[in-house]
C-alpha cells in the first residue's frame, strides 16, 4: 500500500503521540495505519508499507490485539491473517479508555484504598495524610462511578454529550465566589 503525504503525516504523528501516552511508536503507527486503510491488510503488508521489520509488526499486533483495537479477519483463498482497526472513533476511544481503566486506573484505585485502611490503623500516619488520601480515594471512586455511568449510556448519547461539550456548563450553576 502506498501512502499519500498527509496519510504519512498522520500515520508519523500518531505514533509520536502514542509514545507520548506510554505505547510503543510502531504499536500506534500500525494502528494509525489499519485505522487509514479502509480495508484489511497482512502483517507482511503492514511491515512493507511502514517499512518495519516483520517481527516487530507481529509483536505490535498482538499488542493492539489485547487493546482490542484490532481484529483478525480472513480473506478466501488466503491462509494468512489479516487485520482490521475498529472503525468507529467513539468505539476506539471507548476501547482505549476502559484499557486504561483495567491496565492503570483500577490497580491503582485498589492499591490506594489499601494505603488508607493501612494508615487508619497504623497510627503513626499523620491525621493530614490520611485525610489526604482519603480524600484522594474519593475522588478516584467518584471517577470511576462516573466513568461507568457514561459508558452505561447508549453510543448515540455518549456522541451527543461529546458534541455537547462544554456547552452543557451554562446549565449549570456557576463557581463559588471566595
Amino acid at each position: 500500500m502506498t501512502l499519500t503525504d498527509a496519510e504519512q503525516a498522520f500515520v508519523v504523528h500518531w505514533g509520536e503521540m502514542g509514545s507520548r501516552w506510554g505505547v510503543n511508536r510502531s504499536v500506534a503507527q500500525i494502528h494509525a495505519l489499519l485505522h487509514l486503510a479502509g480495508k484489511p491488510m497482512t502483517a507482511e503488508e503492514i511491515a512493507e508499507t511502514l517499512t518495519m521489520a516483520r517481527s516487530n509488526v507481529s509483536t505490535s499486533l498482538r499488542e493492539l490485539q489485547t487493546w482490542r483495537l484490532i481484529e483478525t479477519t480472513n480473506v478466501l483463498g488466503d491462509r494468512r491473517d489479516h487485520f482490521t482497526a475498529v472503525a468507529d472513533g467513539l468505539e476506539m476511544a471507548k476501547r482505549i479508555v476502559e484499557g486504561r481503566r483495567q491496565r492503570e486506573f483500577l490497580p491503582t484505585l485498589s492499591a490506594l484504598s489499601t494505603m488508607v485502611e493501612t494508615a487508619k490503623a497504623d497510627g503513626a500516619t499523620p491525621r493530614q495524610s490520611v485525610e489526604r488520601m482519603e480524600s484522594t480515594l474519593d475522588l478516584m471512586r467518584q471517577a470511576d462511578a462516573w466513568y461507568r455511568e457514561m459508558s452505561a449510556l447508549s453510543p448515540k448519547v455518549q456522541s451527543g454529550l461529546l458534541r455537547m461539550g462544554a456547552r452543557i456548563a451554562k446549565f449549570l450553576p456557576t463557581r463559588d465566589k471566595e
